[in-house]
């Protein structure tokens, strides 16, 4: 990098910032994923064009894209709704692993013979691209008013389906530059298995035992929690990857353990973890912008066949995989397709494809600067597309009701209390009944009340409206009961 007073480089860590989040607010309008611009504000950056950087510290990019992968695959493991993925586990977990065969395999076909390379090198390329990006769906997604079964799949596919690609990547990378392997290694398939149980065995151990201990600890600032979990997630990958299972894969699992459990502090943790999700997002497109060398992209020899196989890979690979991975499971015909059109790419191909250039592979940029052109293909097209896609094909949902406000708590973990937020669904039969009617346990109190914007607080004959947003105050050791009353006596989703 170039030399850069300590004054600049804060300026540029300021700019990129507040770049990162004005450019979420224009590209949400132009419906343009985010991440296409945060490459492209690299790109800017680079050597090529402006020169104000010149960063080809490939090793520190490729960690920095790891330490993001950590933060965005627990993120997402978070708000998962373990409810809504469950009915699609099976679909998904089939994508997530044969599906990227699949995927591999027919690009690594299109690649043998478009860019005359090995059948070795055709399928590293192909293990590159051939999952989703768990950073590009889970932003891409959010906000979209499409089906949760659609929705769910995608999201649980890209957030299990990388261990898949980094396996095969490696794979392909030792038997390209490790010449014992040369007619294979026999050891591939049961290390697979291995990595993949021990990930997903530790993932479920370390998110219970990570869940109880969230509840258990007394912190004295409830900002704390947040900055314990975090620590807990990058614990959680290294102690998987260090005993040879699959950190992402155990990351992700254990995100979505913690997230569907009862947790002391979950609104300061959730926010906290969803900011800074956005933050290792920023982050990491710019950086690996900034690897790119604009004139390099610009060949046409590059632009053309680059096309072709993220032509192969969109409208032949990825439907193919799709069709073949869910032809035993309930989907339609129309969600086939939309599974087909939101297999996103985005940052994991491209951190993927930093490991041919530490690997010593030939020719490294050519899988780095053909993968980020199809990357930034699926960005663009895919991307841009998915609302207009599921809105044509007739699976858009409901929009879900707008809270407009949030109740903020400072910390109660000192005064063995909870609050719960709960809205009244127009399917409610206390719908015009008043408060004193719910029936709540002992030591549990409707606290507050927000109706249309507006706070109101509530008596005992106050009536409850469709749309209410109640705020109710209990001890810790009753939020069962409360939950009971409210899920299975009157039917509020809590």
């Amino acid at each position: 990098m170039n030399s850069i007073s300590l004054d600049g480089l804060i300026f540029l860590i300021g700019f990129f910032l507040l770049s990162g989040v004005f450019m979420t607010k224009i590209t949400s309008r132009a419906g343009v994923p985010a991440l296409v611009l945060f490459m492209i504000l690299g790109m800017v950056l680079g050597s090529d064009i402006t020169g104000l950087i010149d960063f080809s510290d490939v090793h520190l990019a490729q960690t920095i894209g790891m330490v993001a992968l950590i933060v965005i695959h627990f993120e997402g493991g978070l708000r998962t709704d373990w409810n809504h993925v469950r009915p699609n586990l099976g679909g998904a977990a089939v994508l997530a692993t044969a599906g990227v065969i699949f995927t591999a395999a027919i690009l690594a076909g299109a690649a043998h013979y478009l860019l005359g390379l090995g059948w070795l090198e055709s399928f590293l390329l192909g293990s590159i691209v051939g999952s989703t990006d768990a950073a590009a769906v889970f932003s891409v997604m959010a906000g979209q008013n499409i089906r949760k079964n659609m929705s769910s799949t995608l999201e649980l596919e890209s957030g299990s389906n990388d261990p898949m690609a980094m396996f095969l990547t490696i794979a392909f990378i030792e038997w390209l530059t490790r010449p014992e392997f040369s007619n294979g290694n026999p050891y591939l398939i049961p290390s697979f298995f291995i990595q993949m149980g021990m990930g997903l065995a530790l993932g479920l151990g370390f998110g219970y035992l990570s869940s109880r201990l969230m509840n258990k600890i007394k912190l004295d600032a409830s900002g704390l929690y947040a900055v314990l979990s975090m620590g807990l997630a990058i614990s959680i990958y290294s102690v998987t990857t260090v005993t040879g299972g699959s950190g992402l894969l155990a990351v992700y699992v254990a995100g979505i353990l913690i997230g569907n459990r009862e947790l002391s502090h979950s609104h300061s943790i959730f926010r906290f973890h969803e900011g800074f999700a956005w933050l290792m997002q920023i982050t990491m497109f710019v950086i690996l912008g900034l690897l790119v060398f604009p004139n390099e992209l610009t060949s046409w020899n590059l632009i053309w066949k680059g096309l072709v196989l993220s032509f192969v890979l969109m409208f032949i690979a990825r439907p193919i995989a799709v069709f073949l991975c869910t032809m035993f499971f309930d989907y339609t015909f129309k969600e086939k397709l939309f599974l087909s059109w939101g297999g996103l790419r985005g940052a994991v191909p491209i951190v993927l494809a930093t490991f041919p250039l530490l690997a010593g592979v030939p020719d490294p940029f050519l899988y780095f600067n053909m993968v980020f052109f199809i990357v930034l293909m699926s960005a663009l097209l895919q991307g841009s597309t998915i609302s207009i896609v599921a809105s044509w094909l007739g699976l858009e949902a409901q929009p879900p009701p707008k809270r407009i406000h949030q109740l903020e708590l400072i910390s109660m973990g000192k005064a063995n209390a909870e609050m719960l937020e709960v809205e009244i669904s127009a399917h409610s039969p206390f719908l015009n009944q008043e408060v004193q009617t719910l029936g709540l346990p002992r030591e549990t109190v409707i606290s507050a009340i927000i109706r249309n914007g507006t706070l109101v607080m509530p008596t005992g004959k106050t009536m409850l409206e469709v749309g209410d947003v109640l705020y109710i105050l209990t001890a810790k050791e009753q939020v069962p009961k409360v939950k009971l009353v409210l899920a299975e006596e009157i039917g509020i989703e809590v």
